[in-house]
């Protein structure tokens, strides 16, 4: 099984969901720890979107780690700029991630 993390933009992503949604978003991030593939690839097979409700949910898995960080919920209008600024930021993502590894 995997494990799961979240950026704080996909923190402050988050709470302005409502209730509903929030809950939804909690079932997929359980659902990924099984499955972390699950989803659209984005041009890598370790980046991927996860649809719900009209936005989608960014992620990063990595299989080293075997854990998967939640990177940003974002909406149709915004998707490309966003992914664009994820992959010019994957080292970044990868730095954020194992920082927050050794602390743990």
């Amino acid at each position: 099984m995997f494990r799961a993390f979240r950026t704080e933009w996909y923190e402050k992503k988050l709470r302005k969901l409502s209730m509903d949604e929030q809950e939804r978003v909690r079932h997929i991030e359980q659902e990924l720890k099984n499955n972390p593939y699950d989803g659209k690839p984005l041009g890598y097979n370790f980046f991927r979107e996860k649809k719900f409700d009209g936005k989608r949910l960014l992620f990063l898995v990595y299989e080293s780690h075997k854990a998967i960080f939640l990177i940003t919920i974002t909406d149709k209008k915004t998707q490309q700029k966003v992914i664009d600024l994820i992959k010019v930021n994957l080292d970044i993502y990868k730095e954020q991630l194992e920082t927050i590894l050794k602390n743990l």
